[in-house]
């Protein structure tokens, strides 16, 4: 896999980085900002809006049944928490690893 390149950069906010399936990472300071946002204690949005990773070293946000990121919402595409995202979302592509064809994102197409 090849990191992307993001020196030309420029988010289209299409949300097409939001429906690929895979994990999101979050850290315990964003799983509590994200609790706060939702108005839920960190315990119950942990048990609810979350999965433990196959290596079992950190939590990700659940997906949706068709690989869409839960807090995806498609019109028009936003993030519903675009002010808080993990830091997983804010480096996307520079930090992104994906050789696949199937996953590119739109802005760095053109």
């Amino acid at each position: 896999m090849k990191k992307s390149d993001s020196s030309n950069f420029k988010c289209l906010r299409c949300g097409d980085c939001c429906r690929w399936h895979g994990y999101v990472r979050i850290s315990q300071d964003e799983a509590d900002k994200i609790a706060a946002r939702l108005g839920m204690n960190v315990l119950e949005f942990i048990d609810r809006m979350t999965i433990l990773t196959a290596d079992r070293r950190n939590l990700s946000i659940n997906e949706n049944p068709d690989g869409t990121c839960i807090f995806f919402s498609g019109d028009p595409p936003r993030c519903e928490i675009y002010d808080i995202r993990p830091a997983q979302c804010r480096d996307f592509p520079g930090k992104w690893k994906n050789a696949s064809e199937k996953f590119k994102c739109r802005s760095n197409s053109e």
